[in-house]
């Protein structure tokens, strides 16, 4: 125990040249958008498809929160300069839900050809987050009962969509985990006091739809 908690301290303590644009964007997403953000653990620098934190079959290496908790999230401003003055590698991890937006995520590949049907379909998107393994949509805030209303009403839901909720988290841009950089796939217009995003019904419907029809079953990832 003893020495899981002296390799937390180290990972947690070291300090490198840094990347200003984290701080920036952390205190966008913060300051003008209200949107609740904390640091991430970074992934292993020794071996960057492991983790940084003590669990060694971790499945989002580099991007979830570790130490500070989820729920030290904040919006104040001094307390994200304080964060990424300490940790200017960390990823920027949003938590999802309350005044947040949250996500639908599902594959990269099946999020590509969905995402192209949607645009000949005409259906408007907000925000995509993309990193190497999955793609993000953001949409408005949802209950669990509006969830799984939603999900119970259909008859085919892909297996590999995920949904992140109150109590969840993703990383945002331009943050940098172990799958790789995150980056926008469809970025808020420039200058926006408060990125729009859609309603996760309509996501849920037009993704399903668009997998449906172009044939991507989007196998479990």
């Amino acid at each position: 125990m003893r020495e899981i908690l002296g390799r937390r301290r180290r990972l947690l303590s070291q300090h490198d040249d840094g990347r200003p644009e984290l701080i920036e964007a952390a205190l966008t997403y913060a300051t003008r958008w209200r949107w609740p953000v904390l640091p991430g653990v970074a992934a292993d620098p020794r071996a960057r498809s492991r983790c940084g934190c003590p669990d060694p079959e971790c499945t989002v290496p580099g991007a979830h929160p570790f130490d500070p908790g989820l729920l030290a999230a904040t919006t104040d401003a001094r307390m994200v300069r304080w964060w990424w003055a300490n940790r200017p590698a960390a990823p920027i991890v949003l938590a999802t839900g309350g005044s947040a937006p949250c996500a639908v995520s599902l594959p990269a590949l099946p999020a590509a050809r969905a995402l192209a049907a949607l645009d000949r379909a005409g259906i408007r998107l907000g925000p995509v987050v993309a990193s190497p393994a999955r793609w993000s949509l953001l949409v408005r805030p949802y209950t669990m009962e509006q969830l799984g209303e939603l999900l119970y009403a259909k008859d085919f839901v892909p297996g590999s969509l995920r949904f992140h909720g109150e109590g969840g988290y993703i990383a945002l841009p331009p943050s940098e985990t172990g799958p790789g950089a995150v980056r926008w796939e469809r970025a808020p217009l420039p200058g926006s006091s408060s990125p729009w995003v859609p309603d996760v019904e309509a996501v849920v419907d037009a993704v399903v739809d668009a997998l449906t029809r172009t044939g991507v079953s989007a196998p479990e990832l």
